[in-house]
């Protein structure tokens, strides 16, 4: 498990042994079940998280109750509520595990350590940060110029194993469609 987390991070940065181990200091391991939450809405967000194994909702709820999935987070991704992760504000947004999970916290403080302590973390953090920034504009991009089967067709297209991980009812939540929306674009 460990290792998986030193690969993640070397993909970007080398590490030696030393600064792996304080590296590790920093991350606590906590394991979920499946539709148990990491935090909810209106909570502080105490980490950030790594997905080792599982599968993640990140869902922000309207004042009429409909869910919407801002995204999924599987193995080797990274989620939370940034927002309120770094401003330690209340959670505007829920997380909650679609399947039994293990997940790599840091806190706020952890992470400031560790780019004060090892600045290659920094260099990593920031490439990841930004990784998805480019991630969430092009979804926003998606959303204002593609049809609904056009969405439907990228995911599969980015993400072909996410649509046997997740129900229709949960792609559709991500899609913006409705459930019957989307069971039309299924052969």
């Amino acid at each position: 498990m460990l290792e998986t987390l030193r690969n993640h991070i070397e993909k970007i940065v080398p590490l030696t042994d030393h600064e792996f181990s304080f590296v590790l200091t920093q991350f606590t391991v906590e394991k979920f079940k499946k539709n148990e939450f990491l935090f909810q809405c209106g909570e502080n967000v105490p980490y950030a998280y790594y997905v080792e194994s599982g599968l993640l909702k990140l869902v922000y709820t309207d004042d009429r109750a409909n869910e919407h999935i801002v995204s999924f987070a599987m193995e080797d991704w990274w989620e939370s509520d940034f927002h309120a992760y770094f401003h330690q504000t209340p959670a505007s947004m829920s997380l909650q595990c679609l399947e039994d999970t293990t997940v790599f916290c840091i806190s706020p403080e952890g992470y400031q350590q560790l780019c004060r302590e090892v600045p290659k973390m920094e260099s990593f953090l920031l490439q990841k940060s930004n990784a998805g920034f480019i991630g969430a504009q092009q979804r926003i991009l998606s959303l204002l110029t593609t049809n609904a089967k056009e969405r439907y067709e990228q995911l599969i297209q980015q993400y072909p194993t996410l649509a046997q991980r997740v129900s229709k009812a949960q792609l559709a939540a991500y899609l913006g469609v409705s459930r019957e929306t989307l069971s039309r674009f299924y052969s």
